[in-house]
Order: structure tokens, then C-alpha cells, then sequence
């Protein structure tokens, strides 16, 4: 298909108040903007109830920088028409020819918001029966080898066949400031946690190699801040406590999980602000297959 835009979809900011949607419907399209801007990718997107559509010529490039956005659930590439039903039965017909095979089973999956003459029912019944005529092939609702979807809001009619998963959680940047302690590789992990559920990460290191396993990782999930580098003397603390006052930090963070209850009793006692430990019930193993299954470090 020559696909004309994405359709993004987002889970938990749906489940919010009015207000509270809004404001993470907009950081969300506001954090799309920033990342395809950092590829010079040109874009115009539109915000519906429960989608943003993302209109751009390149698609396959953006649709892997979509994956790495906090806060989305699923993508599609999409193909855009108008709903009427006899328009909707050609494109329907023109897609199946292209990408089905002879021996394939297919399935119609209809979705529809806003005042028509027809149901969604009515619409998988009709452009179904078009696409079974024309593709000589049968339907099978419960494994089908082709599932075309149509999603229809009011004037408007998108078409798509993949649904991409997303990284999920809440966009970056709603849930406030942390301050997290980058010691090991494992500690990159928990800021991602953190990351997941909406918060902005300030960052310290010991050195400039740490440094730098956290550009990668913060560019690779577009989400760039600042570093500050302390040396891990005697005033190690006092320097946290300090930059997370500077940069008005709500907490601080650490990758240290049960093994690091020493660690753990020391950054409590000596540290101003909550300190979050995400990894604290994750095995050694759990960790690192984590670590390995996001490709954090690559």
C-alpha cells in the first residue's frame, strides 16, 4: 500500500480525567514532534479522541521512531479514504488483490464512531462479501491468514493491515522530575523504568565512559537531558542532594535491587529526597535479560 500516515494509539492517558488527558494528549504529540524532528523528518499531525495521525512521506523511518515514544501503545500504517460504503468496497478490494494470496483465508475487523446509515456490522458484511467475490477466497474470522482493519470516524475511512506494538506506559515528561544515580548498566535500566511511567530523568555518572552509555541510551529513546558527572568520594551525597535541589528533582533513583540492602540503607539515610529503587525485586538474571531484550546499550 502507499501508506499516507500513521495512526497512533495510547493506552493508560485515554483512562484519564478531561483535563489531565488533554495535557498528556499534548506532551505525547509534542514528544512525536521533538523525536521526528531529530531525524528531519517532516510531519503534520492531527489529534483525534484516542488517535493521533500522523501524516508524513516517510513512513517506515518513522514508524521505528514511533516505537521508542513513551506513552504509545500500537501503530499502524494507514491509507486514508473517504466512508462511503461503495468507496470503501473498491479500496478494500484493491488492498486484498494486492496483498493477499489465492490460498488465503481473510477477516474484516470494523470499527466506527460518529452518526452513519450503516452499522459496523453492515460495513464487514457488505466490503467483506466485495473482497470475498473479487479475491475468489473465504472468510475465517478466527485464524485468518489477512486481516484488513477499517477504522471509520465520522467522513473518514483508514485502512491497514499491521498493528505495531509500542512501548506503552505514559509520555515522557508527565509525572515530574527524578535524579538518577548511573553507577552500572543496570542503573540505566531503572531510569527507563521510570521513563516508562511519564518522568523526566536528570542524570549523574562517575565517569566520562558512563557518560556516554547514556547519550546512546537517551538518544536512542529520544529523551536527551543533562548529565552532571561527581566523583564517588566523601561528599558523593551532599553532590546528589545538591543537583537534585538545582534542578528541582522530586526523587532520586538507583539500579540497586534486594542484593544492595547496605547500599540501599545508605543512600536512604543520607539522601534528602525519596529514593526509588524500580529494579529492587528483579533478579540478577530478570535484569540483564531486560537489559538485553530493549538493546539498552547497543
Amino acid at each position: 500500500m502507499n501508506y499516507e500516515l500513521i495512526i497512533v494509539r495510547y493506552g493508560e492517558i485515554g483512562l484519564k480525567a478531561k483535563a489531565t488527558r488533554r495535557r498528556f494528549e499534548n506532551t505525547l504529540v509534542n514528544n512525536i514532534k521533538k523525536a521526528l524532528k531529530t531525524k528531519n523528518i517532516s510531519n503534520e499531525i492531527k489529534l483525534m479522541r484516542g488517535r493521533i495521525f500522523v501524516y508524513t512521506k516517510q513512513i517506515k523511518k518513522s514508524l521505528s521512531i514511533l516505537q521508542k515514544i513513551f506513552g504509545i501503545t500500537s501503530i499502524s500504517p494507514a491509507i486514508k479514504t473517504n466512508s462511503d460504503m461503495d468507496l470503501m468496497k473498491k479500496y478494500a478490494v484493491d488492498i486484498s488483490k494486492k496483498q493477499m494470496k489465492e490460498t488465503d483465508s481473510f477477516a474484516l475487523r470494523v470499527t466506527r464512531e460518529g452518526n452513519h446509515e450503516y452499522t459496523s456490522q453492515d460495513v464487514a458484511v457488505v466490503v467483506g462479501d466485495a473482497v470475498r467475490i473479487a479475491t475468489n477466497t473465504k472468510v475465517n474470522l478466527t485464524k485468518p491468514d489477512f486481516t484488513l482493519f477499517i477504522e471509520i470516524r465520522s467522513n473518514d475511512a483508514y485502512f491497514y493491515t499491521d498493528k505495531i506494538i509500542g512501548v506503552g506506559g505514559l509520555p515522557l515528561g508527565t509525572q515530574g522530575t527524578v535524579l538518577s544515580v548511573i553507577d552500572t548498566d543496570q542503573s540505566i535500566l531503572a531510569s527507563w523504568y521510570m521513563m516508562h511511567r511519564g518522568c523526566k530523568i536528570i542524570y549523574t555518572s562517575k565517569n566520562q565512559k558512563l557518560n556516554k552509555k547514556i547519550e546512546t541510551f537517551t538518544k536512542k529513546w529520544y529523551a536527551e537531558s543533562q548529565i552532571f558527572t561527581i566523583n564517588q568520594d566523601k561528599d558523593f551525597f551532599d553532590n546528589v542532594n545538591k543537583i537534585a535541589f538545582d534542578n528541582k528533582c522530586e526523587a532520586v533513583i538507583t539500579g540497586h535491587n534486594i542484593k544492595n540492602l547496605e547500599t540501599i540503607k545508605q543512600f536512604k539515610e543520607q539522601i534528602n529526597y525519596p529514593v526509588l529503587h524500580p529494579l529492587i525485586a528483579m533478579t540478577e538474571g530478570q535484569i540483564q535479560n531486560k537489559i538485553k531484550e530493549l538493546g539498552l546499550l547497543k
